[in-house]
């Protein structure tokens, strides 16, 4: 079950009008600050990231299964019964399924949570989007940045081209 929290913020950004997907990211937050806490582990980003996934279409977010071709059809069925789980409103869970569970992800290691880690599977997620799609997210990024902070970003990008040209 996730916290309250988080099921606040997930419901905030649904109300600011934020994509399913960053609704979701909510719940993959708390995924990793649950693995850095201890609570569990997991054997690499990518499953700490579906666990997530998974607690949001379970919890009614409306995020749609992967499309046919980009993931396994054993993913896919996963994340199609998530989402009807989640819009049935069935909240319960076999106590003996959940405890097996926990037991597995607790025998797991709890570097998938590391910055490196995080760092490395953005990277090598990015790569697999065309160029122009990058750009066009970037482009939506500054937008929504607000002046205040693209001012401390073009600083920053500023201050990072100095540096590469000392070099």
């Amino acid at each position: 079950m996730p916290e309250q929290t988080t099921l606040k913020r997930a419901r905030a950004a649904k109300r600011a009008g934020r994509a399913p997907s960053t609704q979701a990211g909510e719940f993959v937050r708390e995924e990793m600050d649950h693995i850095r806490e201890g609570k569990h582990g997991a054997r690499s980003t990518k499953q700490a990231i579906a666990i997530g996934l998974s607690k949001a279409r379970k919890a009614g977010v409306d995020l749609p299964a992967p499309k046919k071709g980009t993931t396994s059809e054993r993913t896919r069925r996963a994340a199609k019964r998530a989402l009807r789980q989640g819009r049935s409103g069935r909240t319960t869970t076999s106590s003996s399924r959940s405890r097996a569970t926990r037991d597995a992800l607790k025998r797991e290691g709890h570097a998938a949570a590391s910055k490196t880690a995080l760092a490395r599977q953005a990277r090598s997620s990015a790569r697999k989007r065309s160029a122009s799609a990058r750009h066009a997210s970037a482009r939506q990024a500054a937008r929504t940045k607000g002046p205040a902070l693209r001012r401390s970003a073009a600083k920053r990008a500023a201050a990072t081209r100095r540096r590469r040209s000392e070099a």
